[in-house]
């Protein structure tokens, strides 16, 4: 929409995409940090970060007050610290793979947004346009395919480090990746096998598999199940997905490869400063992605309501223009609030993660390998078995 209206260049386009990358995810992978503290504060009865404020913020009546209670002003302090505190290299550290540890955990967290839908509009047709940088029909498996290149940042920093602490910390990273990452895998494709019927073309798209959940009401008939959300549909996929998102991510209870209990610090453990800032600020960018696809996959997408599918929303709203006509500002009216939607499921998400977080212990490492291999791994392929066979009878009847 905006692309082919200002008719720029492609490699303006390609450069003003990566831009926009980097100034959403960054303010937002910032922002978790600071909600994570006051999650937790709510969740344990305290006050959280209200203490910061900008001078000349303080004399302006409310907002400025509201904005120190809610605790904004904490995440320009911590960004402005972080980014000016001394950064010793120790000595002992193999420097060149030390220092470049921290940027390859965030590139594959910047990229895989490239491929992640985030919105949609109406065309002239009528037909429901996806907002995003890339539309490649491989979606899924180039999210899974990028995101798991973060593991070698765990792994150079841990080995660079040259202490065993972090070593430690970067083999089980090694370790839970490859335990978790068969099982997300296979969470998947009962959902991709119910989505490509027979006769159809094949795609491993996030925006199709957005589009079956985009149905209307029919009545108790066939025709209903394109408008249930997958969640409810394929519950146990859901819960593999859920389940290795979290040790993907490296969220509590998983969090073994940074585990202060007995690994100080784990791969981080010798790192400091804005260094140390970037390998959280790639997990919590793996977790808003991860968020994202979890609601593209299970709660539809940018749809508000399973059988109320986006376009009937526009048509209620009045956006819809007449046939033959486009308008910029429905389409991006219409755009605005497709995100916003899709933004709240991501939010409630990151909340999720949160809540988590702070409420179940961590897991011991054994049994973060029992979880993965001896009962996740074996429900995951039975899903896959079980929707194997029903689609198979379902599509003979």
């Amino acid at each position: 929409m905006i692309c082919s209206f200002l008719s720029l260049p492609p490699v303006v386009l390609a450069l003003l995409k990566g831009l926009a990358v980097i100034c959403v995810i960054f303010p937002i992978a910032g922002a978790c940090s600071m909600a994570e503290r006051k999650v937790s504060a709510w969740l344990q009865g305290r006050f959280g970060p209200n203490r910061v404020i900008v001078p000349w913020f303080e004399w302006v009546p409310f907002l400025g007050r509201g904005l120190q209670r809610l605790g904004v002003f904490n995440l320009l302090a911590d960004g402005g610290k972080l980014l000016f505190k001394e950064d010793p290299l120790p000595g002992h550290v193999n420097k060149f793979y030390f220092m470049i540890a921290p940027a390859i955990a965030i590139i594959p967290a910047f990229t895989t947004v490239a491929v992640v839908p985030f919105g949609a509009y109406l065309d002239q047709a009528g037909q429901v346009v996806p907002l995003m940088l890339a539309n490649v029909d491989v979606g899924v498996l180039a999210v899974f395919a990028i995101a798991s290149l973060g593991i070698y940042s765990m792994i150079l920093a841990g080995w660079a480090s040259n202490s065993k602490y972090p070593f430690l910390g970067s083999v089980r990273a090694s370790a839970q990746l490859v335990s978790y990452e068969l099982s997300l895998t296979l969470s998947v494709l009962p959902l991709f096998l119910w989505v490509n019927a027979p006769g159809t073309e094949g795609s491993l798209s996030l925006v199709r598999a957005v589009a079956f959940q985009s149905g209307t009401w029919h009545g108790f008939s066939a025709a209903s199940w394109g408008g249930v959300w997958f969640v409810f549909l394929m519950p146990v996929s859901a819960f593999v997905f859920l389940i290795a998102l979290f040790a993907e991510t490296n969220r509590l209870p998983f969090d073994m490869i940074e585990s202060e209990a007995d690994l100080v610090g784990g791969f981080h453990t010798e790192y400091g400063s804005f260094k140390w800032s970037l390998f959280f600020v790639a997990e919590y960018a793996h977790m808003t992605v991860g968020s994202g696809v979890f609601v593209l996959l299970f709660f539809g997408g940018w749809n508000p309501l399973p059988w109320l599918p986006i376009g009937t929303l526009f048509g209620w709203l009045g956006l819809v223009p007449s046939t033959g006509h486009f308008s910029y500002a429905i389409a991006i009216t219409q755009g605005v609030l497709s995100i916003a939607v899709f933004l709240a499921k991501v939010l409630f998400m990151i909340f999720f993660f949160m809540w988590v977080r702070w409420t179940v212990p961590r897991f011991r490492y054994d049994q973060v390998m029992r979880i993965g291999w001896r009962r996740l791994l074996p429900l995951a392929i039975a899903n896959v078995v079980v929707y194997a066979i029903v689609i198979a009878l379902l599509q003979r009847s």
